[in-house]
């Protein structure tokens, strides 16, 4: 399996769109070539497996490297794990669900499934990538399309909700940049942004106390850790449907990802130390976010709110450095990036037919929207933990993760985060009840048409994968746990 391979279709997809002669050629390439992505990631995920049974038992696999900077002992290099493995398979998914939902895009539409397809590109390159400094790279090359998707194809706010992202995830660009240079000038005598080179190499505690805030509070600046939050709400509410798809599904990934690859696997005593500040920032953003959700009235803040407290369970399950409590911050890495693409793709369809995203200016929707009301059911199901859907299967393996630990500060962190589903329970159902349920509240409503030929496709895309996963979670695990294990030996010391 060469890897590089898997980087250059979205890339090379993104340059043949631009040559597209109309903007019925452009959709047809960009839904061929993200077809041909998920095809590539579902060969990836065949081979990861053969090969893991093969007996193949290194901490990654398809390793390829290629001299890029040799001065700076800078290389290109590639390979995965079973988490990485997972989060390109997600990427894929809400990739081609994203340019379904954006079918009818009339406005420049070269140059949105342009950047659609970079922002891809970036994703894929940060999963993928073992050097540091490649990662950066991949990094900052999905924070640009961002920025362009808001300010051109948003609304409302769209000038100041671009600038604030955009600001906010540079600023925790830089972070991570001065925590990656400290890390390879100061981590050992051979300089090097090797990433499985570093995790073997012993790195002084105090270099690691120092660095580590600069890594994992960069990294979580793009998934929404608490205060560091602010530009979530604004930033999904203005962006188009498939860039708040693209944004919560993949962007805030990135982050989290990098919280754990990064910022826990190479400077494990350090996560140690901050591990309670970690956990106590998490809680926060776990009931901050559910209580500010029930305050909400538009669709899109309901929805960047609630994820706001979601990816507070994946911060909440690095945190805890237990081997079940990080499986399952994986695991809510993809239930969240699977049901809030699925969230923000049927609150678009809505707000297309309807032209509003107030709750208390709906009601009745189910009578003339009846499969785009069944979306919305199972999404807010799936976010309110209903067993049978991935929310479930993620939260309550994060729950009992954090269990495991037997001090009372770990106990009690883990009871107020099982206490926030009672809140997302409640601003869940009375969503529901306001936009569906009832009576029609305006009769023009009545005349609207359902769902068409690809937002029904991109919907379902999405579901099977939340289905998949909450009825037959043991796939996902058995994909996560050896790679969660590796992370846990360094945290143990048992790598030294």
């Amino acid at each position: 399996m060469n890897l590089t391979v898997l980087l250059a279709i979205p890339l090379l997809t993104a340059l043949i769109v631009l040559m597209a002669r109309n903007a019925t050629q452009v959709r047809i390439l960009a839904l061929l070539g993200s077809i041909l992505q998920l095809a590539a990631c579902l060969f990836l995920l065949y081979a990861y497996c053969h090969e893991r049974a093969t007996g193949n038992d290194q901490p990654m696999v398809f390793v390829r490297s290629y001299p890029w900077f040799p001065a700076w002992n800078i290389n290109f290099q590639v390979g995965v794990d079973g988490i990485s493995v997972v989060m390109v398979l997600l990427t894929a998914l809400v990739v081609l669900a994203g340019i379904l939902v954006s079918w009818n895009i009339d406005k420049m539409t070269k140059e949105f499934y342009f950047l659609l397809l970079l922002l891809s590109t970036g994703a894929y390159g940060l999963f993928l990538s073992l050097d540091l400094f490649i990662l950066f790279f991949f990094l900052e090359i999905a924070v640009i399309p961002k920025y362009l998707l808001i300010g051109i194809w948003g609304s409302g706010r769209k000038e100041y909700s671009a600038n604030k992202l955009a600001l906010m995830l540079m600023g925790g660009s830089a972070l991570v940049l001065v925590g990656i240079l400290g890390i390879y000038f100061k981590g050992g005598e051979e300089r090097t942004f090797d990433l499985l080179k570093i995790a073997a190499t012993p790195i002084p505690e105090s270099v690691q106390r120092f660095f580590f805030p600069f890594l994992f509070v960069g990294f979580g600046v793009f998934t929404a850790l608490f205060p560091f939050h602010t530009w979530v709400p604004d930033g999904h509410s203005s962006a188009p449907t498939a860039g708040s798809m693209f944004l919560a599904g993949i962007s805030m990934k990135l982050g989290s990802y990098g919280c754990l690859r990064v910022a826990t696997l190479l400077l494990p005593a350090a996560a140690k130390i901050y591990s309670p500040i970690i956990i106590l920032l998490s809680c926060i953003a776990i009931l901050y976010g559910a209580f500010a959700t029930m305050m909400q009235k538009d669709l899109k803040y309901i929805n960047a709110y609630s994820s706001v407290s979601h990816c507070g369970f994946i911060l909440l399950g690095i945190g805890m450095l237990t081997k079940t409590a990080i499986t399952g911050a994986v695991m809510q890495m993809v239930s969240h990036g699977l049901m809030t693409a699925l969230f923000f793709a049927v609150i678009g369809m809505i707000y297309e037919r309807t032209h509003t995203r107030n709750v208390d200016q709906m009601g009745g929707l189910m009578k003339p929207l009846p499969f785009i009301s069944t979306v919305f059911f199972i999404a807010g199901l799936c976010s309110l933990g209903l067993p049978g859907f991935s929310g479930f299967v993620a939260e309550i393996t994060v729950f009992i993760g954090s269990w495991q630990h037997h001090g009372a500060f770990y106990r009690a962190a883990t009871i107020i985060a099982c206490m926030s589903i009672v809140v997302t329970a409640v601003y869940i159902l009375r969503a529901i009840g306001q936009v569906l349920m009832g009576p029609v509240k305006n009769e023009t409503y009545l005349a609207l048409k359902d769902a068409a030929w690809n937002e029904r496709l991109a919907a379902i895309i999405l579901i099977i994968g939340i289905v998949a996963i909450g009825v037959a979670p043991w796939w996902l695990n058995n994909l996560i746990s050896p790679a969660s294990g590796f992370i846990m030996q360094h945290v143990s010391g048992a790598v030294k």
